[in-house]
């Protein structure tokens, strides 16, 4: 990264500015702005989120807000409703009180007199999933929107669901923001009101996940702000990006196939990361490009922004297995459009063991497996932080309990580019079952490094939203659908597809352990084939260097910790995937605040019992500062029988050491054909 300080525009900030709400409540922004605004009005740019603008999230925006604000735009980073200095209470993601408080707020920047009248917003994960909803409302202000790592699809497609299989991101999110939503707000700010605007929120806090169990199947909850309900509803240009080793791979090529606005998309390896801070790299001058969508669609400059193709792509070469990487040896390519006319969608019938090429024999046998609950300890995180180490190892002890399909040793060069989809002709044993695909990339060693997976629940197989359940022995085609990549398979290697029905604990597994028929011939792998022989169609070097002005100074007080651990005991039976990411304690030097966070995830197993499988998020959230000492302390356990799901959770506030609010939660929910 390099730090940019002379910038075209001299900047001021207002670190607490108060965007009055038509009920009464107040939010607070962050604004950074040319001086030059009060008499020459710029376009205003949203960022709209909950992370704690004045200390959590404070280091990261201070890297690219003051930037885009050095380039001509007040930059404006508001906390939402019940969140950081905002008064209120947040109670869900994606509320409709949520989405009308942004229209209120960028209706207030458009009026100010340092406005010109035209807003953008931008962001990553709920920023951007904020800007894309606000999009589809057309507010009058909003010329234009730039996305990073979001979704269009909230229940088919986001960290709850995947193919109608509860993701155990469900709970681990739930977590996070059963202590975000629950943080008191600094007195430094908002002065002795701290305590009753804390008060309020730890009253009418609930833990998330049981609103999200309450909803199994794709209804009008998970529908509402769904974009792809109605694509038509968004008419703003859109740039879009996101990373192969994020959860969110697939929404970007989506957005580009269904919107009819000027668009541009952009994958790079990156985990859930902006691509200008991106893990794995190589980072790009990100910062850069977005100064450049601004200026097209809000300053009207013809700067070329719409040149190039559509989609720009980062072709990743073959690694071999690692929970994390540095960087992504690739290439990027582009496409002129998608679908991309250059894609060939190459189908190949399965056969025992073996993924066969064109003009091969098939014969029609069955091919059986029923996958132990140990599948899927080394599947890593739904959604890669790179923090700790969260990608999936070698996929050899997964394939141990898989059945398991290789292509023949390639003599030449395959490249894929796009979803990945496997057509199956299948039996099973119970009325609920769940198949796990995964595609791997087999060095000549061995070594199995996993390219992209996806999750069916196959009472979901219709994809309509009403799951039915499957009658044992009787024989379905389904489809199963994988995450969206780019990989280019070298001469030598093999391409492996694995089945499994479990993939715990990464996906939620079934109430009782599956036997699977898969059948030869009239089952196929279809891979998404980009020819080598078609051009890059991008230069060398399409990005600049990664650039941002110089992070808020801060002192690491106590260091941080990560941990990704699997233990397994051979006497009881029992595993367990224990996660840690402790930020230490840090402080926010300009403002003297000390803050610590703490999470701890636990999911646990025992044999082969597919009713012993359990999660625990637990949170631990610290504000110190003179003799101002606050904690939150969170903790969500999710178990299950056959019939239900079981939510146990505590909430604590402290002053101190003495607390100071308490309350549990014990609820049972129906599992719906889960």
């Amino acid at each position: 990264m390099r730090y940019v300080g002379n910038l075209p525009y001299a900047t001021k900030e207002e670190e607490h500015v108060v965007i009055p709400m038509s009920d009464g409540v107040r939010l607070s922004a962050r604004i950074w702005r040319p001086t030059c605004s009060e008499d020459d009005p710029v376009p205003a740019i949203l960022e709209y989120i909950p992370y704690r603008k004045r200390d959590l999230s404070s280091q990261r925006d201070s890297i690219h807000h003051p930037y885009i604000a050095g380039h001509g735009y007040a930059c404006v980073r508001v906390d939402l409703r019940g969140t950081g200095e905002s008064e209120g209470v947040l109670t869900d993601e994606y509320l409709e009180q949520e989405q009308t408080d942004a229209e209120e707020v960028l209706a207030w920047l458009a009026e100010q007199p340092w406005c010109d009248g035209s807003t953008g917003m931008m962001g990553i994960s709920w920023g951007a999933f904020a800007a894309l909803q606000v999009a589809a409302r057309r507010p009058a202000s909003l010329r234009a929107v730039v996305l990073s790592s979001f979704t269009d699809d909230r229940y088919a497609d986001d960290m709850h669901y995947m193919g109608g299989a509860m993701l155990s991101d469900n709970l681990a999110e739930a977590g996070t923001m059963f202590a975000y939503a629950t943080c008191p707000p600094d007195p430094a700010v908002v002065g002795d009101r701290w305590r009753d605007m804390w008060r309020e929120r730890l009253d009418h806090a609930k833990p998330w996940v049981l609103e999200w169990l309450r909803h199994q199947r794709r209804d009008a909850y998970w529908r509402h702000a769904s974009v792809c309900e109605d694509y038509r509803s968004v008419q703003c240009p859109v740039l879009a990006s996101s990373g192969w080793a994020d959860g969110y791979s697939n929404a970007v090529t989506r957005l580009l196939a269904h919107l009819d606005v000027p668009r541009k998309g952009l994958i790079g390896p990156w985990s859930h990361k902006y691509p200008h801070l991106g893990e794995p790299g190589p980072a790009i001058g990100y910062l850069q490009e977005v100064v450049r969508w601004w200026d097209h669609w809000l300053k009207g400059e013809d700067n070329g922004v719409m040149d190039g193709p559509m989609l720009r792509a980062w072709m990743q070469e073959s690694v071999p297995p690692s929970t994390s990487y540095e960087e992504r040896p690739g290439r990027w390519v582009g496409e002129p459009d998608w679908p991309s006319p250059h894609i060939e969608q190459v189908s190949h019938p399965l056969a025992r063991h073996r993924i066969l090429m064109a003009g091969e024999a098939e014969t029609g046998e069955a091919m059986t497996v029923q996958s132990p609950l140990s599948v899927g300890q080394f599947a890593g995180k739904w959604a890669s932080y790179n923090a700790p180490p969260d990608l999936p190892y070698d996929q050899r002890e997964e394939d141990g309990g898989s059945l398991v399909f290789d292509s023949p040793e390639l003599t030449e060069t395959v490249e894929i580019l796009g979803s990945p989809t496997v057509e199956l002709d299948l039996s099973v044993s119970e009325p609920v079952a769940t198949v796990a695909a995964r595609i791997s990339d087999v060095a000549p060693d061995g070594r199995a490094t996993r390219v992209t997976y996806g999750v069916l629940n196959l009472t979901h197989r219709e994809g309509t939203g009403e799951p039915e359940p499957l009658e044992p022995g009787r024989r379905y085609r389904a489809t199963l659908q994988l995450n969206g990549v780019a990989q280019s398979f070298p001469p030598g290697h093999r391409i492996r597809l694995s089945l499994s029905t479990s993939y715990w604990p990464l996906a939620w597994p079934p109430p009782r352990p599956v036997l699977l028929s898969v059948y030869e011939g009239s089952s196929a792998l279809r891979l998404p084939v980009r020819p080598t022989t078609e051009p890059d169609n991008a230069p060398q070097r399409p990005f600049g260097e990664p650039e941002g002005t110089p992070p808020l100074a801060t002192t690491q007080l106590t260091p941080p910790e990560q941990r990704w651990e699997v233990k397994r005991d051979l006497v009881g039976y029992d595993s367990s995937l224990e996660i840690v990411k402790d930020r230490g304690t840090v402080r926010y030097d300009e403002i003297g605040l000390d803050v610590g966070c703490r999470a701890f995830e636990r999911y646990t197993a025992t044999g082969d019992d597919f009713t012993s499988v359990g999660g625990e998020s637990d949170w631990t959230m610290r504000f110190r500062r003179d003799d101002w000492d606050v904690s939150v302390r969170t903790r969500t356990t999710l178990r299950c029988d056959e019939d239900n799901f079981f939510v146990d959770a505590t909430l604590d506030g402290y002053e101190g050491e003495r607390r100071v609010f308490s309350r549990t939660w014990n609820e049972t929910l129906p599992r719906d054909w889960l």
